[in-house]
């Protein structure tokens, strides 16, 4: 072989190829015989079963003479075989499977007990036939020696105990515990007689309880083996909820006691996390008396001796913190919170070069014991919230939350991002304190940080904007600068990542910002994002996420320029797009039109563009939009829309005769049914359609009542000189807010007709410019979900009695320039003097604003199609 020069230029020559070929057969890799694992006939003969056997002889066999492996399918199947026939499963199978868990090997014993307990959640046979047939091979197998079989079966027959009757209980399980509890009994038969003593102490009455089960408890928490007394321990908190109060405290409170102080600290920590688990049951004086030098023993020896009781420490201290809040004086309540703060920091004194607790530098494994117990602290963290009053949470827990948020451990800026919300709900009026934080949080370089934090993020960015007194208004508003920019950093790096899912939520959770910011601060800094993000991303999920955000920024935008400069890219760049795929996405938002809009905006703006798409020469793009084309007819109304309809039948007809793709025909034949059985709805109302009418006209009056804003709002600037003033509208409101409340009906024309006299129309006028603020000030709530789900007497009373009006410029509506519809034709003077696409409602207007010249100029490859609907 003849190895190249490294920079060597490359000869396609014919002598030098035939030398590369050369080369390469040198270095083929040469093929090792495989051996084949064929079977040998003896073992063939072993293996093969005759046909002719049903179920029940075929499985009696495999037992009898086969092999491990098809006595494990014959057991795994042993739920069917019930189901099938459980008289001769129970006679013929059952006696053959016990005898051979006898000699079975560890996968069979685990599958049994996974069919065993199957079997009694599916009742195939009455517990008593269970309790008579299969109990007596769970107790067999229960002391297993092999732990994993012998837990399988514990928690097999910790199941059935849930069913038995009490006398089963009595003589099969209780009685024998006597004797398995025994100190001559193996270490395995006592740990079992331990669990099964904690299961059975909530079936029996006090005084069998007290009688047969107690003398059993004490006798094992003072085991001469420490796993025995560690594992009754643990049980006495389900024992003590079985026996009550009084004998609790008289004989489950000695025991506890005597556990705390045991020698083992594993012992300890199980006494420790049973009394948390008990506080609720002792009165003050057991727990002042008691409880309290013992927990403070604990907290003491955590730092100095007994390390493995941190963690759980710092996982219950809340809880504890809660049990013992009526009985701490001053100076206890500050040692504990003391205490707290110190498990909060902890491993990180050493920072700045400086040890203030003296502790040794910690190792590796200490530190991350240590990063676990700060993790526990923030999760703790908005129950110290409670233990110190909200109140005070500025002087004595600020500090310390500022340290979690910025803790060097990913898991620990995790877990206070999970509870961020829940600490912003505490706060209440002082939540503005704590906008630093969440900046901080969104700006966080883990995005497991910020997909935790998204969760919640409308409840608590409404809370940081709109929760607090009047008084500390311009403080909150202090945050919205700083919000702006973290929140598109957030999706950015979100955008930047293979986390697809996580740039999915944040995409879904930004539907709140209506309600959070204003519609210019969208207008620039998010909607031309999500459009962004439409025309090139390349997950769908993402996609129709951002299409989604985008329409509902468009319902809420405040501007008719801004918003038919939205809809015209939509029209141009999506719907007339060069790719197939840009087409596909233009339906996607359709359907979110129809969902969000009223009928008469889709009608006017997306009807005829979508339709254009039946020409297209793409099939999954027509599939798509056969698929869609029932809900365009849904937006129709008749007589109003009828030459709207006369377009679609059209489409639909051309469709049935020039489609040549036999998937995209069926798909229309299909639709073509659909399409027929679809009852138009009228102008008027009528009972079969009156909620979705109600919706619908609920839709219509806020998109009216943005344009009437967007007027007035103009007026008022022109005739005062001076822009508008959020604190002159709120004013406005207080003093109209008797007349703040929409009517049931709005006109359908213009304040201030001919029919008024001048001092009325001014009237008027400053009444909708008060209605309308009211108005703006609601959004989007995302604890609500959609707005058109909200139906009912919300759809009928004003919106000025919504709470928490703030600022009337930090809210919009979606579009006010479209015609109103009615049953005389009358359009309303709201027309777009735009070039935008879109269909009146009027015949003169409503065909020819496309046509085949519309759709791409350049060939597609029809091939491109798929089969599905939704590629």
């Amino acid at each position: 072989m003849h190895p190249l020069p490294l920079f060597a230029e490359m000869d396609f020559s014919q002598n030098s190829l035939f030398g590369y070929i050369e080369d390469l057969q040198e270095l083929t890799i040469i093929e090792r015989p495989v051996r084949r694992s064929l079977k040998t006939p003896e073992e063939i003969e072993r293996l093969t079963v005759d046909e002719e056997l049903n179920d029940i002889e075929r499985a009696v066999y495999l037992l009898s003479s086969g092999q491990d492996v098809q006595g494990t399918s014959v057991v795994a199947n042993l739920p069917f075989l019930m189901r099938q026939n459980p008289a001769e499963t129970l006679r013929r199978v059952l006696p053959k499977v016990r005898e051979v868990l006898h000699v079975a090997g560890v996968e069979m014993q685990l599958t049994a007990a996974a069919s065993f307990l199957t079997i009694l959640q599916e009742e195939s046979v009455s517990i008593q036939n269970y309790s008579h047939s299969f109990l007596h091979i769970i107790l067999q197998h229960v002391e297993h020696r092999d732990a994993g079989v012998s837990n399988a079966w514990l928690e097999t027959l910790l199941s059935v105990i849930e069913s038995l009757p009490k006398e089963t209980l009595r003589h099969e399980i209780l009685n024998p515990l006597v004797s398995k509890a025994q100190l001559s009994q193996t270490l395995q038969s006592r740990l079992v007689s331990c669990k099964l003593l904690g299961k059975l102490a909530n079936k029996f009455e006090a005084h069998i309880i007290k009688r047969e089960i107690l003398p059993l408890v004490k006798s094992l928490c003072q085991d001469v083996e420490y796993e025995v007394r560690s594992c009754m321990c643990r049980q006495l908190d389900i024992i003590a909820h079985g026996i009550g109060t009084e004998l609790t405290k008289s004989v489950v409170l000695p025991e506890l006691i005597e556990l705390a102080r045991d020698e083992s600290s594993s012992v300890r920590l199980a006494a420790f996390e049973t009394l948390v688990n008990l506080l609720e049951m002792f009165d003050a004086d057991d727990r002042s008396q008691t409880i309290l030098p013992l927990v403070k023993s604990f907290c003491e020896k955590s730092f100095k001796t007994d390390e493995t009781i941190l963690l759980s420490l710092s996982l219950h201290l809340g809880k504890l913190c809660h049990g013992l809040y009526g009985i701490l004086t001053p100076d206890q309540h500050l040692r504990f919170l003391e205490f707290y703060k110190k498990l909060c920091t902890l491993g990180l004194q050493q920072e700045n070069g400086h040890n203030d607790n003296q502790i040794p530098p910690p190792n590796q494994e200490q530190e991350k014991r240590y990063a676990s117990v700060r993790k526990n602290c923030a999760y703790n963290f908005p129950a110290m919230i409670i233990f110190v009053d909200p109140k005070n949470f500025h002087m004595e827990l600020y500090s310390t939350f500022f340290c979690l948020c910025h803790d060097p451990e990913v898991p620990v800026r995790h877990t206070i991002a999970i509870c961020f919300y829940e600490v912003s709900k505490l706060l209440s009026t002082g939540v503005y304190l704590i906008y630093k934080e969440l900046i901080a949080l969104l700006q966080d370089e883990s995005l497991e940080v910020l997909d935790a934090l998204v969760d919640h993020l409308p409840e608590t960015l409404e809370l940081l904007t709109t929760g607090g007194e009047s008084s500390v208004q311009e403080n909150k508003l202090l945050a919205v600068p700083d919000l702006i920019p973290a929140l598109t950093a957030a999706e950015q790096r979100a955008a930047g990542s293979l986390k697809w899912r996580t740039h999915e939520k944040i995409l879904q959770k930004y539907a709140c910002l209506p309600h959070i910011i204003s519609s210019d601060q969208i207008y620039y800094r998010f909607l031309h994002r999500m459009f962004t993000i439409m025309m090139t991303n390349n997950v769908l999920p993402v996609q129709k996420a951002a299409s989604r955000t985008l329409c509902i920024f468009l319902r809420y935008n405040r501007k008719q320029e801004q918003r038919h400069e939205i809809i015209q890219k939509l029209i141009e760049q999506l719907g007339q797009g060069k790719s197939y795929w840009y087409r596909l996405r233009f339906l996607d938002t359709c359907e979110f039109i129809i969902e969000l809009f009223s009928k008469s905006f889709f009608c006017k703006y997306f009807f005829l563009p979508a339709l254009e798409l039946t020409h297209d020469p793409v099939a999954n793009v027509r599939m798509k939009l056969c698929y869609l084309l029932p809900k365009v007819k849904s937006t129709l109304k008749i007589p109003a829309d009828k030459h709207l309809l006369q377009q679609l039948e059209l489409c639909v007809r051309k469709l049935l005769c020039q489609e040549k793709d036999k998937d995209v025909l069926a798909i229309v034949k299909r639709t073509v049914l659909e399409l027929d059985r679809m009852e138009m709805s009228m102008d008027a109302f009528q009972k079969r359609f009156y909620e979705k009418d109600l919706l619908d006209q609920e839709k219509e009056r806020e998109e009216l009542l943005l344009l009437e804003m967007e007027q007035l709002e103009k007026e008022k600037q022109q005739n005062e000189g001076r822009p508008s003033s959020d604190k002159i509208f709120e004013k406005k409101r207080r003093d109209n807010k008797t007349t703040a409340v929409l009517p049931k009906t709005i006109p359908m024309s213009v304040a201030g007709s001919s029919s008024c006299t001048p001092s009325t129309s001014k009237e008027i006028k400053k009444s909708k410019l008060v209605r309308s603020q009211s108005f703006s000030s609601q959004a989007l709530h995302p604890k609500y979900g959609n707005l058109e789900k909200c139906t009912g007497k919300n759809s009928t009373t004003g919106y000025a009695s919504v709470s928490g009006i703030g600022k009337p410029s930090v809210l919009s509506y979606t579009d006010d320039s479209f015609r109103t519809r009615n049953s005389s034709g009358n359009i309303s003077p709201y027309s777009s003097n735009t070039s935008l696409p879109s269909t009146s409602r009027n015949m003169s207007n409503s065909v020819d604003q496309k046509n085949n010249g519309s759709k791409d100029t350049q060939p597609r490859k029809a091939t491109l199609k798929s089969r599905k609907s939704n590629p």
